[in-house]
C-alpha cells in the first residue's frame, strides 16, 4: 500500500533523492535514459522506475525519438509542492523583512559611531 501512495502523489515522489536528482538533470533540458544513468551513477533498472513513478504523478514526460525515448521535466507538475511551500516563504520573508528594519533602526539610533 505505501508503494500506490508514492506512485500517486508528488510529495511521496519527491521525497525519494534519486527521484529529485533525476528531476534536478532534467531541469537542465531533455534527456535519455542512458544520459542519466551516466550522469548519476544509478543501475538503468533503477532511473526506469524512478522514471516512471515521476511520470505517473506528472512531472516527467516522455517521448518517442526514434528508438530513444527522451524525458522533460513538466514543472507545472510541481505546482502542489509549491502551493504548500508558498505560505512558509511568505512567513519567512515576512520574518527577514522585520530582521532588516530592526538592524536599520539599529544604524539610525547607532549614528554611525565606531566606524
Amino acid at each position: 500500500m505505501a508503494r500506490a501512495a508514492t506512485t500517486s502523489d508528488v510529495f511521496n515522489a519527491v521525497a525519494d533523492v534519486h527521484r529529485r536528482e533525476i528531476l534536478e538533470v532534467l531541469g537542465a533540458g531533455e534527456r535519455a535514459v542512458g544520459d542519466i544513468v551516466d550522469d548519476l551513477a544509478i543501475a538503468q533498472p533503477q532511473v526506469s522506475n524512478h522514471l516512471r513513478v515521476l511520470r505517473t504523478v506528472g512531472l516527467v514526460n516522455c517521448r518517442a525519438d526514434g528508438r530513444r525515448r527522451l524525458y522533460r521535466l513538466q514543472p507545472e507538475g510541481l505546482r502542489p509542492l509549491r502551493d504548500w511551500v508558498s505560505p512558509f516563504e511568505r512567513m519567512i520573508n515576512d520574518r527577514l523583512d522585520r530582521i532588516d528594519d530592526y538592524l536599520g533602526e539599529l544604524q539610525r539610533r547607532g549614528g554611525g559611531h565606531g566606524t
